[in-house]
């Protein structure tokens, strides 16, 4: 499977598999219906990476119900999880798509 992670404002496309939002709250200015999400799993923003990363996989480990719904989702193909901060390399998506890769 092939697991990547894309901003929520970028247009969708095809290529994106399944789409993810990964967002607690959902992004301003963009309606349900243009961002083509197929499952939206609330999570906490990070506010310091390296504590943020520590507790996010900690609270994945403790949590198997929630992440076996994911799991259930995610399917084979390609998997887009999706964000909205403007921080590309430092959100929740990249953290989540680091711990699914990291757990296969």
């Amino acid at each position: 499977m092939l697991i990547r992670t894309k901003r929520i404002y970028e247009e969708p496309a095809r290529s994106d598999g399944r789409r993810i939002l990964i967002d607690r709250l959902w992004p301003r200015g963009l309606s349900k219906d243009n961002a083509r999400v197929d499952f939206w799993a609330r999570s906490v923003d990070p506010a310091k990476w390296n504590e943020f990363r520590r507790r996010h996989f900690a609270e994945l480990d403790t949590n198997p119900a929630g992440l076996a719904e994911l799991r259930a989702r995610l399917g084979r193909g390609t998997l887009t999880l999706l964000f909205g901060s403007k921080e590309r390399r430092l959100n929740n998506a990249t953290a989540l798509c680091e711990y699914l890769e990291s757990a296969s």
